[in-house]
């Protein structure tokens, strides 16, 4: 079974059956190696495994079945040629800026990213001699314009965290290459699933598999998918000397993860969609962003580039923090956090939470306002995500809140 060739089949079963590689146990679940070390049959095949003339296990600071089961699955769906796993998704994210900067590099990268990735490039990477600008998201012209010399990468998140705006990836790889440069995408929104940046020209894809690839809200982790030549050369050499390690116990809750992930995002999906066009009818609702609506601005870019639109939804009230903190307290059943993926539907204020640590001015350049709510669609019962969200917003006290229904989506 290790040698079989999983490149021919569909996604789903790609996701169940491969990177697995069966001991003499003959087992049929893959097992956990819940070692540090390993053993070596002489002093010779020691010595030439940590000089990398032959292949097998030697830390699992580095190197661990489990992890790379989970390695190899990924990148699989990913469609590229390898893959590494970290402890967290950040972690994933400080790798790839480790392995391919260095002093007096530039990055460009999109306004519209996660808060603490704003930071890593700004106050750590900035640190160390990295200068970065931020861009919008959306206007190639923007990214082609910030460009330098000395850049060396193009970062960003499609769909974008917490708007859902969508970058048309094509594009802004055709930038970053006609310079030189790399460009690096987060997925962790679509997952292989919705969407294959390598596909599109991306040269890394990073995740965090906190979300989506476990779906249950039980593990943090995070990985890179690449090429052979950028993942071996570059970033394994980081992981194998920062240690910022994935666990064998993590790796095996993400392959349970991956083998249910593309009946769980269909069905996200579904819920999704029907949820935004229901808060559209909202009276207490001025705006909601979801890339599956035809008011949407990427939504034409998005059907190309997606296979569906993603779970998350985000909208603004007529009102301000006040209104948005009433509406989430009143709220019995959805979970007040801001983790994602989850087959909970959990509901947060962006302003006050993943960007909080943002100055005011650079969460108004990225456009969160004050009046934004996110939620993660989750896999309860419909009807009942949106009582819950219509208590809420009856609760907000914003001017015609509550008149709307339930049925009012049709």
């Amino acid at each position: 079974m290790s040698e079989f060739d999983w490149q021919d089949f569909g996604p789903e079963t790609q996701a169940i059956r491969a990177g697995q590689r069966r001991t003499h146990e003959d087992e049929h679940s893959m097992p956990i190696f819940a070692t540090s070390s390993y053993v070596f049959q002489s002093a010779e095949q020691a010595a030439l495994r940590f000089t990398g003339q032959q292949a097998g296990n030697i830390y699992s600071r580095f190197t661990n079945p489990t992890v790379a089961a989970f390695q190899a699955r990924l990148a699989l769906l990913e469609q590229g040629e390898r893959c590494l796993a970290f402890a967290s998704g950040m972690a994933a994210i400080m790798a790839v800026g480790m392995a391919l900067l260095k002093a007096g590099d530039h990055v460009v990268c999109s306004r519209s990213v996660f808060g603490n990735t704003v930071l890593a490039f700004q106050n750590y990477f900035g640190k160390f001699g990295v200068e970065t600008d931020f861009v919008a998201l959306t206007d190639p012209a923007a990214w082609e314009a910030a460009i330098k010399p000395n850049t060396r990468l193009l970062f960003l998140e499609t769909p974008s965290n917490p708007l859902i705006e969508i970058a048309d990836i094509r594009v802004l790889a055709d930038i970053a290459h006609r310079h030189g440069a790399l460009l690096v995408v987060d997925n962790v929104f679509c997952t292989p699933i919705l969407q294959k940046p390598l596909l599109l020209g991306a040269d890394l894809v990073v995740h965090s598999a906190t979300k989506y690839i476990d779906g249950q809200g039980r593990c943090v982790g995070g990985a890179v998918v690449g090429s052979e030549a950028l993942i071996e050369k570059q970033v394994y050499p980081y992981l194998r000397t920062g240690g910022a390690t994935m666990s064998p116990f993590n790796a095996w809750v993400f392959l349970s993860g991956l083998e249910t992930l593309a009946v769980r995002m269909q069905a996200h999906c579904d819920r999704a969609f029907e949820l935004a066009q229901w808060l559209e009818s909202q009276p207490a609702v001025a705006k909601v962003h979801y890339p599956g609506l035809s008011s949407h601005a990427q939504h034409e870019l998005a059907k190309r580039q997606q296979t569906h639109f993603g779970a998350v939804v985000s909208f603004e009230l007529r009102g301000g923090k006040d209104e948005a903190w009433r509406l989430i307290d009143s709220t019995r059943m959805l979970s007040i956090t801001a983790n994602l993926g989850d087959v909970k539907t959990t509901i947060t204020h962006p302003a006050t939470t993943t960007h909080g640590r943002l100055s005011p001015e650079a969460r108004a350049e990225a456009g969160i306002k004050d009046s934004l709510v996110r939620i993660s669609v989750g896999l309860e019962n419909l009807d009942d995500i949106k009582t819950d969200l219509l208590a809420g917003l009856s609760a907000a006290n914003v001017e015609n809140a509550g008149r709307a229904t339930i049925a009012d989506s049709a």
